[in-house]
């Protein structure tokens, strides 16, 4: 019974042999092979290209060829690296449009006479050289704001009236050097000082050193060219 068992081994053996043929030879390892091989060392393969192992093979005994891939490995085509998505930029904030926007105030010899609402030559020239010619630079003008004061003697009421009668000069000085923007006139009376005198002095002395609160402040609001 053992011989038969061994011959039908070697038949298989053989008739592996004979399959493998159409494989690659694979040499077993000289010193101590787990893989069945013929009398030339080659290990013995399955008409699948699989070669037989013994009973007692363990993964140490693995050989190249027969364990693992049994061809060489294909490369592997590496895949693009994926590109992150974009960055979504933030609008631009939107440029602020350039302003023309100024303030002149009449001092020194620009202001007013006591008691008075007449322009001097003075005040006009400032307001020809400084707000006239200075408009020309605005492409829109939305305002213009004439706002006359005095100086603190005399009633709140009558100061009153006299600070809009110097605003009023004003604005209609401007309008008759041909400004079509729309102007408005506010009367501050003796509410905004900005030079305090000694009551003590001679009354002719106090008026002139009160005269820088008798002035007119023209404020133009509006977009450049």
């Amino acid at each position: 019974m053992l011989n038969k068992i061994t011959l039908g081994l070697a038949l298989g053996v053989s008739a592996v042999s004979a399959a493998a043929q159409t494989t690659s030879d694979i040499k077993a390892n000289p010193g101590n092979s787990a893989y069945v091989q013929d009398g030339r060392g080659i290990i013995a393969r399955s008409p699948f290209g699989l070669c037989w192992r013994t009973g007692y093979w363990t993964p140490a005994d693995a050989v190249p060829g027969c364990d693992g891939e049994l061809t060489p490995p294909v490369a592997k085509p590496t895949a693009p690296a994926v590109a992150p998505p974009p960055v979504a930029q933030a609008p631009a904030a939107p440029v602020a449009p350039k302003r023309c926007d100024f303030a002149v105030t009449l001092s020194s010899d620009e202001t007013f006479a006591f008691n008075k609402a007449v322009l001097s030559g003075a005040a006009k020239k400032r307001i020809d050289s400084d707000v006239v010619s200075r408009l020309t630079s605005c492409a829109k003008v939305d305002i213009v704001l004439v706002t006359g004061h005095t100086d603190r003697l005399g009633s709140q009421a009558y100061n009153q009236r006299l600070s809009e009668k110097r605003a009023d000069a004003v604005a209609a000085y401007l309008k008759s050097k041909g400004v079509g923007a729309n102007i408005d006139t506010l009367g501050a009376g003796k509410t905004q000082s900005i030079k305090a005198c000694n009551d003590k002095l001679p009354r002719k002395q106090l008026i002139e050193c009160l005269a820088p609160n008798r002035r007119v402040v023209i404020e133009v609001r509006g977009l450049a060219k």
